[in-house]
């Protein structure tokens, strides 16, 4: 599977017209429906009778908690959009700038609270547990946000940034420090006028394991690196293995992640895309609920009326 980045909406049509069904021998198969339905009692039925459930969550969910998404109109830091700093070559160019980046986005991750959204999520994966089924959150976002709301089945395909790797000796470390180094301390600000603090790179976030001292970055996914491949063959096993997909706040945009839920609604698994939004993956979809994740998402996972626990 190729590396992360953003596909161009006129393709995306293009990409998903293509998909191989694991139940076709070679055969591709075009996925477009009729107009997605928005009738809560027909999912409810399927989520009544789901064991193994799987959420693909995105940056709108956590819009919902207060946090920029980086896309779109307006979506800038300084002059830039994340595509622009969140890359490897970007980081060697100028490690200052997309450290000063990450520190801002760190301090506002850091308090933003999870939101009715995440906590619906969290709220069934704990009670279906009880009943001996499954919910998986695969995201996105690198805000710990799920993790927080109590999600205890996640997969952050493209990592935390409240974890740093090291350059030189590769060693992935948890870190919550406000700030993450005093050099960073009253920095990044994200107005456009702003101007670069170009900060040395001795002072920048540095490893702390014994006699290395390289020097750190986000323990992050950038434009153009690859997934963990653990990572991805867990995801490719819960994809595999779902009986019920719920798509929520993410834009369809962002390749690879783009491919999971058309791919699970190529073998006929019901697919549900909960978003402030249509997405160029909406018609792939049986079901599409439109409007914030916080105000349709506990409608969806509250407890139905055949639920017993075992």
């Amino acid at each position: 599977m190729g590396p992360l980045h953003l596909v161009p909406r006129r393709l995306i049509s293009q990409l998903y017209c293509g998909l191989k069904s694991p139940a076709a021998t070679g055969t591709k198969i075009c996925l477009t429906m009729a107009r997605p339905s928005s009738n809560m009692a027909d999912f409810r039925k399927c989520f009544a009778k789901a064991k193994h459930i799987v959420v693909i969550s995105g940056a709108g969910i956590s819009a919902e908690s207060g946090l920029p998404t980086f896309r779109g109109a307006g979506g800038y830091w300084r002059k830039w959009q994340a595509q622009d700093l969140a890359t490897p070559e970007a980081f060697a160019h100028n490690p200052s700038r997309v450290w000063e980046f990450y520190h801002y986005r760190r301090e506002i991750m850091r308090s933003a609270e999870p939101n009715p959204g995440h906590l619906a999520i969290a709220q069934c994966e704990a009670r279906l547990r009880e009943q001996g089924r499954r919910v998986v959150v695969i995201t996105q976002n690198i805000d710990e946000l799920h993790r927080r709301a109590g999600t205890k089945n996640l997969l952050e395909i493209h990592g935390s940034i409240f974890k740093t790797r090291c350059t030189s000796c590769g060693v992935v470390a948890e870190n919550h420090k406000s700030p993450i180094c005093p050099a960073l301390s009253g920095k990044g600000a994200p107005e456009p006028e702003t101007q670069d603090a170009r900060i040395p790179v001795e002072e920048l976030p540095r490893c702390e394991e014994a006699g290395c001292g390289g020097l750190l970055r986000p323990h992050v996914v950038w434009f153009g690196e690859n997934l963990e491949p653990a990572v991805l063959q867990e995801t490719d096993r819960e994809l595999a293995l779902c009986d019920l997909c719920l798509v929520v706040g993410t834009s369809s945009v962002v390749y690879p992640a783009a491919m999971f839920a058309p791919q699970v609604s190529a073998r006929g698994v019901p697919v549900a895309e909960f978003n402030v939004e249509t997405t160029p993956a909406t018609n792939t979809f049986r079901f599409h609920f439109q409007g914030p994740c916080g105000s349709t998402l506990p409608q969806a996972l509250a407890p139905h009326e055949t639920e017993t626990a075992s």
